[in-house]
């Protein structure tokens, strides 16, 4: 018998491009998981470099490392920051169904 052996999934590999990178934080901010949408932010990062996107950011590698491990809780401007390295930015559209108050 054949023993087979699992190599671990890292969506890192796949995100190629800045089409897919696109897609794939525009999903994870649609979650409205702050969590996911951390982990997303993190995973293009590393796709990537953490340290180009560190000095395209402005902030210290550690700091960007720190910023986007699991609950932490970054701020919003630096957020922005690494998506403005990555060559992304957040937009805001209206809901399909217009909020009545």
């Amino acid at each position: 018998m054949t023993k087979h052996t699992l190599s671990p999934f890292d969506p890192a590999d796949y995100l190629t491009d800045d089409d897919s990178i696109a897609v794939y934080l525009t999903e994870a901010l649609a979650s409205q998981s702050a969590a996911h949408f951390q982990d997303a932010l993190q995973v293009v990062a590393r796709a990537r470099g953490m340290a180009q996107i560190a000095e395209s950011s402005g902030l210290g590698r550690e700091s960007l490392y720190k910023a986007l491990k699991p609950g932490a809780h970054p701020r919003f401007d630096t957020v922005q920051r690494v998506l403005t390295a990555l060559g992304v930015r957040l937009t805001v559209e209206p809901l399909s169904q217009p909020h009545t108050a």
